[in-house]
C-alpha cells in the first residue's frame, strides 16, 4: 500500500541538489527565482494601486491572444506569442476600462468579467482550430520548469550563456528593471495617488498602460517554466509578503527578492520530497512564508498595542499621583 506522504530522505532532498545535481537543479532554481522576484517586484505596484485582480486577469486572457497568434503566424516562436499576448494584454486593460468608467461597475466585478469572458474566448478558439493550434496545455497553463536545463543552450562565440527561457527571463527582467528605476517617481506618485499625479503633470493613464505591458511581458516569459495559472501567485504573494514587513516599498522590494529567493529554494526541496510539480511546490513555499510573515506582523503588532498600554498607565498613574 502506496503511503499518502513519500518516505523522507534527507540526502535526496538537501544534499543532491546542490553536490551532484547542481548542473540541472540550479538552472531551475535560478530561473524560479528570476520569475518570482521580478513578476514579484512589479506586483508591489499592482498591490498599492488595488489591482491585484488585473495580473489574474492578464495571465488569463492572454489566452486568447496566443491562440490568434499562432494561427496568423503559425509559430509558437517568443516573437508571435509575445506580439499576442501583448495585443491581449492591451484589450484586456482597454475592457476593463470601458466597462468600469462609464458604468456603475465596480473594477474586481468589470475585471472578473473581462478575464473571464476573454478565457473563455481562448478555449473555444484552441477548440475550433484545434487541428492548427499546436499550443501546449502544459506549458500555456501549468508549465514545466523540470525542462528548463534540458533545452539547448545559447551560445555567444565560443561560450555557454545558459538555457534559452532563463536567458529571456533574465533579459525580459533587465529591461523591465531598468524602466521601474527611470519612472520610479511617477509609479510611485500615481499608485498611491493619483489626482496628486494628474496635477504634478504626470499622465497617469500612459503609466497604467505602461504598467499593463510590462506585466504582461513577464507573464509571457514566464509562461514555460510556471504557466498561466501559477504566474499569478507569484506576481501577488511576494508583494503581499512583504507588505506586513515593511511600510516603505524600497523596503517591500528588498522583501520580496528575498522571498523569492527562500521560496524558489524550499520549493525545490519540497518538490523532490513530495515528487511534484516544482513550480506549484515554490508557490506552496511561498505561502508558507507569507503565512509565517503574517504572524510576525500580528505579535508585532500586539507587542506595540500592549507596550503603549503599559506606558499610557504609567502616565495615567504619575498624573494620579502628582495630582494627588
Amino acid at each position: 500500500m502506496n503511503a499518502l506522504i513519500p518516505p523522507f530522505d534527507p540526502h535526496a532532498v538537501f544534499v543532491v541538489p546542490w553536490t551532484s545535481g547542481l548542473p540541472v537543479f540550479g538552472w531551475v532554481v535560478l530561473m524560479g527565482f528570476l520569475v518570482t522576484a521580478l513578476c514579484g517586484i512589479v506586483g508591489n505596484y499592482l498591490i498599492l494601486r488595488r489591482m491585484a485582480l488585473m495580473g489574474d486577469a492578464i495571465s488569463h486572457s492572454v489566452l486568447p491572444g496566443l491562440a490568434l497568434a499562432f494561427l496568423a503566424f503559425g509559430s509558437r516562436g517568443i516573437g508571435p506569442m509575445l506580439a499576442g499576448a501583448l495585443f491581449a494584454a492591451v484589450v484586456t486593460t482597454g475592457l476593463i476600462e470601458l466597462l468600469h468608467r462609464p458604468t456603475r461597475l465596480k473594477p474586481d466585478a468589470a475585471t472578473g468579467i473581462v478575464f473571464t469572458c476573454l478565457f473563455a474566448a481562448g478555449v473555444v478558439l484552441i477548440s475550433l482550430f484545434a487541428d492548427r493550434v499546436d499550443l501546449d496545455q502544459d506549458c500555456v497553463l501549468h508549465g514545466e520548469l523540470a525542462q528548463v536545463p534540458f533545452e539547448p543552450f545559447l551560445r555567444m562565440g565560443g561560450m555557454v550563456l545558459g538555457p534559452p527561457s532563463v536567458i529571456r527571463m533574465a533579459a525580459a527582467g533587465a529591461v523591465v528593471l531598468v524602466l521601474v528605476a527611470l519612472f520610479y517617481k511617477e509609479l510611485l506618485v500615481s499608485s498611491f495617488d493619483a489626482a496628486l499625479a494628474r496635477c504634478v503633470g504626470i499622465r497617469t493613464g500612459l503609466v497604467h498602460h505602461a504598467l499593463m505591458a510590462g506585466v504582461s511581458v513577464l507573464v509571457v516569459f514566464a509562461f514555460q517554466s510556471v504557466g498561466a495559472i501559477l504566474v499569478i501567485a507569484m506576481l501577488i504573494l511576494p508583494g503581499a509578503t512583504s507588505s506586513f514587513l515593511s511600510e516603505r516599498l524600497p523596503g517591500r522590494m528588498a522583501w520580496s527578492v528575498m522571498h523569492a529567493a527562500a521560496s524558489s529554494v524550499l520549493g525545490l526541496h519540497l518538490a523532490l520530497w513530495l515528487d511534484c510539480s516544482i513550480a506549484a511546490a515554490m508557490v506552496v513555499a511561498g505561502c508558507v512564508l507569507f503565512v509565517c510573515a503574517w504572524g510576525v506582523s500580528a505579535v508585532r503588532a500586539a507587542l506595540r498595542q500592549r507596550f503603549a498600554g503599559a506606558d499610557n498607565g504609567e502616565i495615567s498613574g504619575a498624573g494620579v499621583i502628582q495630582g494627588g
